[in-house]
């Protein structure tokens, strides 16, 4: 199974894999994916920050899921805590965004 495949499974069914959806459980399981790939020699997200400042124009002294708020939701002010269509919101647009960058790494990967 590919990553683009692995995290689409995750996308579809996120609840079975960390309970509450939400950007924090997102992103915990995201980091523990990119160790455990990176120990065992893959690529793991090598890269994905720095794509999200590239692509979007988010501050580059910002955690991914910070960048990744900022995209979806660009007027937004206050902290952490989001009400559920917001939360939503962040969680669609983290996956797609994932599905693109792991989408044109394949691609650069290929040539």
């Amino acid at each position: 199974m590919s990553e683009r495949e692995h995290f689409a499974q995750f996308a579809k069914r996120t609840r079975m894999f960390i309970g509450r959806t939400s950007l924090t459980g997102v992103a915990a399981f995201k980091v523990g994916y990119d160790q455990a790939a990176r120990r065992h020699g893959g690529a793991g997200l090598d890269g994905w920050r720095d794509w999200l400042m590239r692509n979007y124009e988010v501050g580059s002294n910002f955690v991914w899921e910070a960048q990744i708020r900022r995209v979806a939701i660009p007027d937004r002010v206050g902290g952490w805590d989001l009400p559920p269509e917001q939360e939503a919101r962040v969680l669609k647009v983290l996956f797609e965004l994932l599905d693109k960058f792991l989408a044109e790494r394949e691609g650069a990967a290929e040539s």
